[in-house]
């Protein structure tokens, strides 16, 4: 690791890569396979940091993940015997988050799945559906939206409302519903393949619960700490933040994705929403935003204005975004030196990313948010993202590519440690 002294003197691009952070011997939970979701946090990299905390004489107790997604490292605070909190504005991750931190008893996992599947073949016979939401059935042919109703319907009479089985079985019901649908296999772009043949409903679910079933069986986690996961914006004063020891987490990428747009399927089925475009404004590094853009660029921290006047001549639209991006994160490490107890650790997977030939230094950036912060003692290194460098590519259609004629995307991130 490199401490750094002088932020803005330093070529973060020198860099090299630290292999200790770039891959695991240690083989992957099959509970972080339960839901697929876009840039996933690599499980191993909380263990590193429970490592490197170790050598630094830390002694942690509970880990928070301020932008906790899908739940990597909820579900690695637990099978670490460690307590956690995580909040994710984005409410089918963390349906997903919960789903894999809860225990589960395979006996009542095993009844619930046959309950399900035999009230569906009953109910399909004469269901009637008296009216349909057109936002989902421009992804659907009337069978399979008809298929999926009676499904979800057999799974809320099945399931105890707000157990940890009835978030298992939402879960498993959200991760089917992109592979029944027309929605374009892969992209990171909402869209139709209209060669796509969608995936049979029934058989979708049994073989995804019957993968679920045998994760948790798998984990066999069965210890008692506490895991604690709201669904909310962290920036948001009305959320309850604890004390914790330790921070791991990986903010979202500006000019990134739009979460928001990629999870409509589940926001809509599962009712969170009866417009999942609700849910842009709010989330970090999202380009829907309003606000007073030259007023709150003064609050702009060194690194973050050299960047913006590089985008505002060329790309004022894109400049406005990024702005708030860096707002947002500069008031997230504020939040996040008040939540960390003197002494305690605060790790950040962050990239750098860029438009149209503008390099748009996020680690730099929030290196010195978390200098500005308080944090004392800051360290930084690099990692390979491995599977990018394979395919570092991605085309129109936003599928990875090895063709070097698409746009390239990052293929390396940082770790970003501040010490309070």
């Amino acid at each position: 690791m490199n401490k750094l002294d002088d932020i803005n003197s330093m070529d973060f691009s020198s860099i090299p890569d630290d292999p200790f952070w770039n891959a695991s011997t240690e083989k992957e939970d099959k509970m972080h396979r339960i839901h697929a979701y876009p840039a996933k946090f690599p499980a191993f990299i909380t263990t590193k940091a429970l490592d490197f905390a170790k050598k630094k004489k830390l002694k942690i107790s509970r880990i928070a993940d301020v932008f906790c997604g899908c739940g990597t490292v909820a579900y690695e605070s637990k099978r670490n015997g460690i307590n956690f909190w995580g909040c994710d504005i984005n409410p089918v991750a963390t349906l997903v988050a919960k789903a894999k931190s809860y225990n589960y008893q395979k006996k009542y996992l095993d009844n619930y799945y046959q309950n399900v599947i035999q009230d569906f073949v009953t109910m399909r016979r004469n269901v009637v559906i008296n009216e349909v939401n057109e936002r989902l059935t421009y992804w659907y042919d009337i069978d399979h939206y008809k298929e999926l109703f009676v499904l979800k319907k057999a799974i809320e009479n099945n399931i105890p409302k707000h157990s940890n089985y009835w978030s298992f079985f939402l879960c498993a019901f959200s991760n089917i519903l992109r592979p029944t649908s027309r929605w374009l296999t892969k992209s990171i772009k909402p869209q139709i393949d209209p060669n796509k043949k969608p995936a049979d409903v029934i058989k979708t679910f049994e073989s995804q619960c019957k993968f679920m079933i045998s994760a948790s069986s798998e984990s066999n986690i069965k210890n008692k700490i506490s895991t604690d996961i709201v669904t909310g914006n962290f920036l948001d004063d009305k959320i309850k933040r604890p004390e914790v020891d330790m921070i791991i987490t990986s903010p979202p990428y500006v000019t990134s994705y739009e979460y928001a747009d990629l999870h409509q399927l589940s926001t809509l089925w599962l009712g969170y929403t009866s417009d999942y475009r609700e849910f842009r404004e709010g989330s970090i590094g999202s380009l829907y935003h309003v606000y007073d853009f030259d007023e709150e660029l003064k609050g702009l921290n060194t690194t973050g204005r050299i960047i913006v006047a590089e985008l505002i001549n060329k790309y004022k639209s894109k400049a406005h975004s990024v702005a708030k991006y860096f707002l947002d994160m500069q008031v997230a490490a504020n939040k996040c030196y008040e939540m960390i107890i003197p002494g305690g650790m605060a790790l950040f997977v962050i990239g750098n990313t860029e438009y149209k030939g503008v390099m748009i230094n996020n680690a730099k950036h929030l290196a010195e948010s978390l200098q500005n912060s308080g944090f004392t003692k800051l360290y930084l290194t690099k990692r390979r993202i491995r599977q990018k460098n394979l395919t570092p590519y991605r085309n129109s259609l936003g599928r990875f590519s090895k063709n070097s004629d698409s746009r390239q995307v990052y293929n390396e991130e940082f770790i970003l440690i501040g010490i309070k």
